[in-house]
């Protein structure tokens, strides 16, 4: 009986808040540790020098837009021998043209995207690639027009997407956390699919389908990793007491996430680094623009979605009872 007694009493509460690191145990375990949180002023700053330049590009000379969205020809090509995107690529610049090239089937088809072609142009593309890469059958070459109504039904459909993805966000932290949780969280969502957007028109990239992808897969990715942030900063707010300050929950509980968001984001980052490097033309844009959504993602994550929720809590008056801001 006594040695059940010694175990019970040895045996920790379901309550207690043994093994959770201190605020102060926190700052000692990170050598570079600075409150993030009481400098949010310097982080929203940022943004918004990041933000700024791009939407008065966005104003003022709009997207590159491919033919995914204005329209143009598509020829499809098969080669005696393999080729290169490069070799392709190059070929039709001999001859005033740009565009896209997919290859297939082993490097010996290729799928070539360029503006409406005139029937003199297409022959002279036609004779360029014949000359370059040995005769070809005529036959086999298949060509289609891409109207402009494709590209409006892509970016409507992607739009009305990218809603719909919001109010079911909005809606599903609300529930699983609160209001302003799903404020903040969208915001630096918002963050991170305008800075994407304005990085590629302030430097005029041309944008394809393959953008409209990369812009829902970024935001995805950057709130799954708002997510685990929020979590922890709602284990911490349960464990508050009387006259804690919330800013400094809210920079412990970013801190505890530190090494987790770090090591996720610089994962990620080197795939895509290697699918830009070697993917080839066909997906470069995709990965560049991959490259730009998730870093911006990251830095949204850490240093703007818990700082606009400690924002958020404070002008509105909804912190726990007994705690300070």
């Amino acid at each position: 009986m006594a040695a059940k007694d010694k175990n019970k009493v040895n045996e920790p509460s379901k309550n207690s808040n043994a093994g959770v690191a201190s605020y102060e145990q926190v700052q000692k375990m990170h050598p570079l540790y600075f409150n993030l949180v009481k400098k949010r002023y310097w982080w929203f700053a940022l943004s918004l020098l990041l933000l700024i330049p791009g939407i008065i590009s966005l104003f003022l000379q709009g997207l590159n837009l491919g033919i995914d969205f204005t329209g143009g020809t598509m020829l499809d090509v098969s080669f005696n021998q393999a080729v290169t995107q490069t070799a392709v690529s190059e070929t039709m610049k001999s001859v005033g043209l740009d565009g896209k090239v997919q290859l297939s089937n082993g490097d010996t088809s290729a799928l070539i995207r360029t503006v409406p072609l005139e029937e003199d142009q297409r022959n002279n593309l036609i004779s360029a690639l014949q000359q370059q890469f040995g005769d070809f059958d005529k036959g086999a070459l298949k060509e289609d027009k891409v109207g402009a109504a494709m590209g409006e039904e892509l970016t409507r459909n992607a739009f009305w997407a990218l809603l719909i993805a919001c109010g079911l966000m909005i809606a599903y932290i609300s529930i699983r956390f609160q209001f302003t949780y799903a404020i903040s969280g969208i915001i630096a969502l918002l963050h991170d699919v305008l800075v994407t957007v304005g990085v590629f028109s302030l430097f005029q990239w041309q944008i394809d389908a393959t953008f409209i992808v990369a812009i829902l897969t970024i935001f995805g990715y950057s709130i799954n990793d708002t997510i685990v942030i929020f979590d922890r900063v709602r284990e911490n707010e349960a464990r508050m007491k009387r006259g804690d300050s919330y800013e400094d929950m809210v920079d412990k509980s970013v801190w505890q996430t530190m090494r987790r968001s770090i090591n996720t984001v610089a994962t990620v980052l080197i795939a895509l680094l290697a699918v830009y490097i070697l993917g080839g033309e066909s997906t470069r844009m995709f990965a560049l623009a991959m490259l730009i959504g998730v870093f911006s993602g990251a830095y949204s994550s850490i240093f703007n979605a818990s700082q606009l929720l400690v924002e958020l809590k404070q002008r509105l008056k909804l912190l726990p009872a007994g705690t300070k801001a």
